[in-house]
C-alpha cells in the first residue's frame, strides 16, 4: 500500500516536473516581451560627450538603472519593463537635460537624442522601432536569412541616399537642434564735430539665439538693450525671423524697436520716443537654370508724433553670362538690408545683429516727422579669375527727406521743429529735402592664401555741397536751398587679415574723396563692398575661455571715421558754424560670448 502510494506520488511530482519545466525555464532566462531605452547625447555643435551620467527613473521617481555613455555619446537600457519612465542626462558645464513620461513598450526600442547646451538642453523622441532580440531569437533569423521561400523582400526606400542612409528624408531629427547663440556686451560714444561740446557714451547688450525645428525649419531670435547718457529711456529692439525647410517659401522676418531721444530744446516736456515695426517677406525664385530672382518687401510704420505706415518693395535677378554673374537690383523705401543679406549664409547670427542696429533714417520739417526714403536702380555685373574677383557697377537715386547729422557747436541753430536730437550725441538730425544723384564703381579684391585679402575701389558719384556759401538767415529753408548736388571721384582700399598665431581679425579701410564735399551713403544692391568716410579699423581678437565654459570669448573694437572727414561746414551771419555730416567719428568696444 505505501509502496504504491509512493509510486503514484513519484509519477505525479514527475509530470509536475515536465509541465512546469518551461515555465522554471523561463524564469531563469531573460525576459523576451520587454522593451528597450537607446539613446545618444551631444552637444550643440553636434560632438559625441563620452562619460556622460543617464540615470533612468520609473513611474515613481525612483532610480533604477544607471548608465555611462561610451565613446561615441551612446547609452542604452536593455530588458525594462513596459511603463512609463523619466530620464535624466548631466555632464560637466551643461545643464542637465531631463525628459519625462517616455512610454517603454514590449519588443519596442525607442531611440532618444539628447542635446546639451549651456542655456536649454532637451531630450527628443526620435522614433520607436522594434527591438532586436526580444521577439525573436538568432535562431530563428539565421533560418530566414538561408531559406530562399522565408526571405524578407529587401526594396530601397524612396528619397535615401544608399552612399549615407543618415541623410534620407524620413530621418527625424531632434525637435531644436543645431542651436548657436550669441551674447554681446558693448560700450562705445560718438563725437561731434566739435571737440568743445564732448562726446556721450553709451552701453548696450546684444543677445541671438538660433535654432532648427526638427533640422529644417530656421527660427531666429535678436535682441539689443541700450542706454545713453543723454536720454532718460532706454533703447530696445527685437528681431524674430523664419526661414521654411529648403528655403521653400518666403523668409519671414519681424521687428520691433523703441527709442527713447534726448529733451533738448523741449525744456519741462518729455520727448515722446520714436517706435518702429517692420514686416519683411524676402522669397527666391529659380527662373531657369543660370537666372535667380530675389524679391520681396517690408512693410514699415513709425511712430513719432504722427504715425508713418508705408511699404518697401525690392528685387534683384541674377544671371549668369559668360565668365561673370549680372545683377540687376531695384529698391523703393528703407534700404533693403535682407537682400543684401540674401547671398550670405542662412542663419547668420551677425546679419540679424547688424540689422537691429539700423534705425529708420527720420527728421523733422515744420513740426512734423519725415522718414528718409529712397528709389534705386542698380545694375553690375562681377567675375572671378583664379584668386582675383572684379567687378563694375553703376546706379541711379532719387531720395526724399534726406536726413544728415548737423552740430551747432554750443548748441541748436534752428527751432527745435526743424532739429530731432540724436540718441548718442549732442548732435541733432535735420531734413535737407529731396535730391537725385547716380554714380559708378569699379573694384578688384585679390585673396592671399586664406587669411589675408585686399581690395582696391574706385568711382564717380553724387555729393552735396555749398561752395562756400554762408548763411544770412536762421531760415532753415535757407540752408536747404545752399545745398548743391555735384559729381565727385573717390578711391578707396580695404586690407583684411588674420593673423595666424592670436586669431586675431582686423579689417582696415580707408576712402578718400574731395574734402569740401559730404559724400552721403549709398547702400548697394549688387556691389559688395559699402563706401565709409575717412580711415575706419574693425577688430576681431578671440579670447581663451576659462572654467570649462563652453562656446567661445571674442574681444571686439569699431573704430569709425578718426580723421573726421566727410564734414560739410556752413557759416552763419552771428559767427557760429554748422556741420552736416553723415558719418561722425565714432568709437566702440565690447566683449561677445559665442555659444
Amino acid at each position: 500500500m505505501h509502496a504504491h502510494n509512493f509510486g503514484n506520488a513519484l509519477r505525479l511530482a514527475t509530470a509536475f516536473g515536465l509541465v512546469m519545466s518551461p515555465f522554471v525555464c523561463s524564469a531563469a532566462s531573460p525576459m523576451r516581451l520587454s522593451g528597450s531605452l537607446a539613446g545618444s547625447v551631444r552637444d550643440a555643435t553636434g560632438i559625441p560627450q563620452m562619460g556622460a551620467v543617464v540615470q533612468l527613473y520609473n513611474r515613481n521617481d525612483k532610480l533604477i538603472e544607471k548608465a555611462l555613455t561610451a565613446a561615441n555619446g551612446d547609452f542604452m537600457f536593455a530588458s525594462l519593463l513596459p511603463d512609463i519612465y523619466s530620464l535624466k542626462v548631466t555632464v560637466a558645464s551643461f545643464v542637465p537635460a531631463i525628459r519625462r513620461h517616455i512610454l517603454v513598450q514590449p519588443g519596442m526600442q525607442s531611440v532618444l537624442a539628447v542635446n546639451l547646451a549651456s542655456v536649454l538642453s532637451s531630450v527628443e523622441l526620435l522614433y520607436t522601432t522594434r527591438n532586436p532580440g526580444v521577439l525573436m531569437s538568432d535562431d530563428w533569423r539565421w533560418t530566414l536569412r538561408s531559406t530562399m521561400t522565408t526571405r524578407p523582400v529587401m526594396r530601397l526606400v524612396p528619397g535615401t541616399d544608399i552612399s549615407d542612409p543618415n541623410k534620407a528624408d524620413h530621418i527625424v531629427t531632434a525637435m531644436f537642434s543645431d542651436t548657436r547663440g550669441l551674447v554681446k556686451l558693448s560700450s562705445g560714444e560718438t563725437s561731434n564735430p566739435f571737440s568743445s561740446v564732448g562726446d556721450q557714451p553709451d552701453l548696450g547688450t546684444t543677445f541671438a539665439l538660433a535654432t532648427s525645428l526638427f533640422g529644417r525649419n530656421q527660427v531666429q531670435v535678436a535682441g539689443n538693450f541700450g542706454y545713453g547718457l543723454s536720454s532718460d529711456v532706454p533703447a530696445a529692439g527685437f528681431r524674430t525671423s523664419f526661414t521654411p525647410a529648403g528655403g521653400e517659401g518666403p523668409r519671414i522676418k519681424l521687428t520691433v524697436q523703441q527709442v527713447g531721444l534726448p529733451t533738448r530744446g523741449l525744456i519741462g516736456v518729455n520727448a515722446p520716443p520714436l517706435r518702429t515695426m517692420s514686416v519683411t517677406l524676402l522669397e527666391r525664385l529659380e527662373i531657369s537654370d543660370g537666372i535667380q530672382l530675389d524679391y520681396g518687401g517690408s512693410l514699415d510704420s513709425v511712430t513719432y508724433l504722427d504715425r508713418l505706415n508705408y511699404i518697401s518693395p525690392f528685387a534683384r535677378i541674377t544671371a549668369r553670362i559668360g565668365p561673370g554673374t549680372l545683377d540687376i537690383g531695384y529698391s523703393s523705401g528703407a534700404p533693403p538690408v535682407d537682400l543684401l543679406n540674401a547671398r550670405e549664409v542662412d542663419g547668420s547670427l551677425q546679419a540679424d545683429v547688424a540689422a537691429l542696429s539700423l534705425l529708420p533714417r527720420v527728421s523733422m520739417r515744420g513740426g512734423r516727422a519725415m522718414v528718409q526714403r529712397s528709389e534705386n536702380t542698380e545694375i553690375g555685373y562681377r567675375m572671378q579669375i583664379g584668386k582675383r574677383t572684379y567687378s563694375v557697377g553703376a546706379y541711379h537715386e532719387f531720395v526724399r527727406n534726406g536726413a544728415l547729422t548737423m552740430a551747432a557747436g554750443d548748441g541748436l541753430y534752428f527751432d527745435s521743429g526743424d532739429l530731432l536730437p540724436e540718441l548718442s550725441s549732442r548732435s541733432s538730425v535735420f531734413n535737407i529735402g529731396n535730391y537725385t544723384r547716380s554714380g559708378f564703381t569699379a573694384s578688384a579684391t585679390q585673396t592671399f592664401g586664406d587669411n589675408f585679402s585686399a581690395t582696391v575701389a574706385a568711382g564717380r558719384g553724387g555729393v552735396l555741397t555749398t561752395s562756400g556759401q554762408e548763411l544770412r538767415t536762421e531760415d532753415p529753408a535757407e540752408l536747404r536751398s545752399l545745398i548743391r548736388r555735384s559729381q565727385r571721384l573717390w578711391a578707396r582700399g580695404i586690407v583684411s587679415a588674420q593673423l595666424p598665431a592670436v586669431g586675431t581679425r582686423v579689417v582696415a579701410s580707408y576712402e578718400w574723396s574731395d574734402a569740401r564735399a559730404l559724400t552721403p551713403g549709398h547702400v548697394f544692391l549688387t556691389q559688395k563692398i559699402y563706401p565709409e568716410t575717412g580711415l575706419n579699423f574693425r577688430i576681431r581678437q578671440p579670447l581663451p575661455g576659462w572654467g570649462g565654459l563652453p562656446g567661445r570669448l571674442e574681444a571686439t573694437a569699431e573704430l569709425r571715421n578718426l580723421l573726421e572727414q566727410g564734414y560739410l561746414p556752413v557759416s552763419t551771419p552771428n559767427g557760429r558754424q554748422l556741420v552736416l555730416s553723415n558719418n561722425p567719428r565714432g568709437i566702440r568696444g565690447g566683449l561677445a560670448f559665442i555659444f
